[in-house]
C-alpha cells in the first residue's frame, strides 16, 4: 500500500574520474532528472560518487540499503569488460536475490543504439526491501535502459514491500495487475 514516507532513491555513481574531480560526474544527473520526469510521489534522492572499488561499492550499496533505509539504488558506471569494471559483481555479492531479466532487457534496448552493448554487463538483484539496478555510464544510455526497465520497478517494489512510486502515464506507463 501507499507509504506516507517520500521514496528514498539511491543515486550511486562509480567512476574513477569522476570521483577525484577530474571530470563532472553527468551520469548521476541523468538519473535524478529522469526519475524527476517519471515520478508524480514524493521521492528524495541520496547521492553517492565512488571510485571503481569493489569493497568501496558493496560498502556503499549496503551502506545505502540498511542505513539511509533506500527503497531503489540504481547506480552508474563499472558494467564493462575492463578489469576495473566490478560493479555488477559487487552487486551479486551485497544482495540476496538476482533479478537477471533487467540486464538481459536493457541490453536488448541498447543493441539498438550500439553494437558494443553486448559488452555491457548490467544486473539487478535485491538486498532486502530494496531494489538495486547497474546501468551504464553514459546519459543517453542511462534514459534509454531506464525507459526499458521502468515499468516494472513500481510493481517490483510493491512486492518486495517497498516505498510506492507514482508515476505521470503521460512520459511512461507503468504496469500494476488489476486488482
Amino acid at each position: 500500500m501507499t507509504e506516507a514516507r517520500p521514496a528514498r532513491i539511491g543515486v550511486l555513481v562509480v567512476s574513477d574520474r569522476a570521483s577525484r574531480g577530474e571530470y563532472e560526474d553527468r551520469g548521476g544527473p541523468a538519473i535524478k532528472n529522469t526519475f524527476g520526469d517519471y515520478l508524480t510521489s514524493s521521492w528524495e534522492p541520496v547521492y553517492r560518487c565512488i571510485p571503481d572499488e569493489r569493497g568501496l561499492i558493496e560498502s556503499t550499496l549496503v551502506e545505502l540499503v540498511d542505513t539511509e533505509g533506500c527503497d531503489l539504488v540504481v547506480t552508474t558506471g563499472g558494467t564493462g569488460p575492463a578489469p576495473r569494471d566490478v560493479t555488477p559483481e559487487a552487486t551479486e555479492s551485497v544482495c540476496e536475490r538476482m533479478m537477471p531479466g533487467f540486464g538481459e532487457l536493457m541490453r536488448q534496448v541498447s543493441l539498438q543504439y550500439v553494437p558494443t552493448a553486448i559488452l555491457s554487463r548490467q544486473t539487478a538483484g535485491i538486498r532486502e526491501r530494496c531494489l538495486v539496478i547497474n546501468l551504464p555510464g553514459k546519459p543517453a544510455a542511462i534514459r534509454q535502459c531506464l525507459d526499458a526497465v521502468f515499468p516494472a520497478i513500481p510493481y517490483c517494489l510493491d512486492l518486495i514491500g517497498a516505498a510506492y512510486l507514482e508515476n505521470d502515464p503521460s512520459v511512461i506507463e507503468v504496469f500494476r495487475p488489476k486488482k
